[in-house]
């Protein structure tokens, strides 16, 4: 099963995070790369005011896996921790890692802890546009159009600038 990850940091060494995060990620049995997306050094969404001068640094990690999502949403949220991630009560408060799944195949889940696509990506600049870069063809699953369709007609007016081509 294919599996699009978006990878965020806005919290310290954030490139370092990132890489970090792939790393971890491509060292666990059952999961390798498949594609990776640009960094982009992006605005953040719907941060309290507190937080709006930190800006997040995102990519989006392809992998291939058969682990069964609630599975991977457990690693995921144990590597987060691991990177530095802690949890709090205060919504979209800074953070070393964020790793959401955007989608996984054509799968549609709706669970008590998993929803998948996640149900905000088409609406966040800082998802659709290094999804663009590496499936600007795919069709998520509750989309008409491609992922370069969304893109085109996205109205999201953060800022989101290219940081890094290779990490």
């Amino acid at each position: 099963m294919e599996v699009g990850l978006s990878l965020g940091s806005n919290m310290g060494d954030r490139l370092a995070h990132l890489k970090n995060a792939k790393a971890i990620i491509l060292d666990s049995p059952g999961i390798v790369a498949a594609d990776q997306s640009p960094v982009y050094e992006t605005e953040p969404v719907d941060v309290p005011p507190e937080f709006q001068a930190l800006n997040f640094l995102n990519a989006i990690l392809i992998v291939k896996t058969l682990i069964p999502l609630s599975q991977l949403m457990r690693t995921f949220q144990f590597m987060e921790q691991k990177i530095g991630r802690v949890p709090n009560t205060v919504i979209n408060a800074p953070r070393p890692m964020d790793i959401d799944i955007i989608y996984a195949d054509g799968l549609q889940v709706r669970e008590q802890h998993i929803v998948i696509p996640h149900p905000h990506w088409q609406e966040r600049r800082f998802v659709v546009q290094p999804l663009c870069d590496v499936r600007p063809d795919l069709v998520i699953p509750g989309q008409t159009g491609t992922v370069a369709d969304v893109l085109a007609g996205l109205s999201d007016p953060h800022k989101v600038i290219l940081f890094a081509k290779k990490w």
